[in-house]
C-alpha cells in the first residue's frame, strides 16, 4: 500500500506516520507539509518514507506529479479554532482540505481519503459552534467528491510514544492530565483514543473499508479491536 499523509508534524499526524512506518505492508509513505516532519521512530529516516515539502498547500500544482499513484490519503492536518475568525479557520480547515482532496480525486479517483474531524462535528452546518460548522461543511464537501472518503471523529486523544501536540495550550493540558489519561482511556472507552489506535484504525480502514462513513470514537476503537 502507498500512503499520503498531510499534516504529519501534528500530534495525530505523528501517530499515523509512526504506524505507517512500522507496517510491513506499507511500501511507500509520503508526507506533505510546509516544513519537514520529525521522525517518530527516531534515528535515520526509513527508506519507505519520502517527504514532500511545499510552502503553499492551497495550491498543489507544483507537486501535482508527486501526488499521483497512491492508494490512500490520511488527512489529520488542522489547527485549533481558538482565537481565530470563522473566515480564517475556514481557510485552513475547509480550504486546505478541499485543495488536497480535489487534486487527489482527479489524480486517483476512488482512492481512500480519511479526514480527521472531531467529536461533535455539525453535519447540518447550521449549529452555534463555529469549528463544528466548518468541520461539518468540510466533511459534506468531501463526500461529494469521487473519493472513498471516511470521517474520523475522535474525542479525547492520549498521545503515546513521545508524541507531543504542536499547540502550546494543548501541551500544557496534556502535561497536567498525563497521569489521568491512561485511567480515562480504560474507564471511558467510547471517549478516549490513543494516537497509536487512530493510526492503526486508519490503516485498517484504508485496507478494508468500513460500513459507515462517519467513525466516532467507539467505531475507531472497534476497528482496532477487530485487528487483534
Amino acid at each position: 500500500m502507498k500512503v499520503l499523509i498531510f499534516g504529519a508534524s501534528g500530534m495525530v499526524g505523528q501517530g499515523v506516520l509512526r504506524e505507517c512506518l512500522l507496517d510491513p505492508d506499507v511500501e511507500l509513505v509520503a508526507t506533505v507539509g510546509r516544513t519537514p516532519a520529525a521522525n517518530p521512530l527516531l534515528g535515520p529516516q526509513p527508506a519507505v518514507w519520502r517527504q514532500i515539502i511545499h510552502s503553499d498547500l492551497s495550491d498543489l500544482n507544483a507537486i501535482h506529479d508527486d501526488l499521483a499513484g497512491f492508494d490512500a490519503c490520511f488527512f489529520p492536518l488542522g489547527v485549533s479554532s481558538s482565537g481565530m475568525t470563522e473566515a480564517d479557520y475556514d481557510h485552513v480547515t475547509y480550504g486546505l482540505t478541499l485543495s488536497a482532496a480535489q487534486t487527489l480525486s482527479r489524480l486517483d479517483p476512488g482512492m481512500t481519503f480519511i479526514y480527521v474531524s472531531g467529536a461533535g462535528t455539525d453535519s447540518t452546518e447550521q449549529g452555534r459552534v463555529m469549528w463544528a460548522r466548518v468541520k461539518g461543511r468540510t466533511e459534506n464537501a468531501l463526500l461529494r467528491l469521487p473519493l472513498n472518503a471516511f470521517m474520523f471523529r475522535p474525542g479525547i486523544i492520549q498521545p503515546l510514544d513521545g508524541i507531543r501536540s504542536k499547540t502550546a495550550s494543548y501541551r500544557l493540558l496534556y502535561t497536567l492530565t498525563k497521569p489521568l489519561l491512561p485511567l480515562l482511556h480504560w474507564a471511558l472507552p467510547n471517549r478516549v483514543l490513543t494516537t497509536r489506535e487512530i493510526g492503526l484504525a486508519m490503516l485498517a480502514v484504508a485496507r478494508r473499508g468500513y460500513p459507515k462513513r462517519f467513525l466516532e470514537t467507539k467505531d475507531i476503537r472497534a476497528v482496532v479491536e477487530a485487528q487483534s
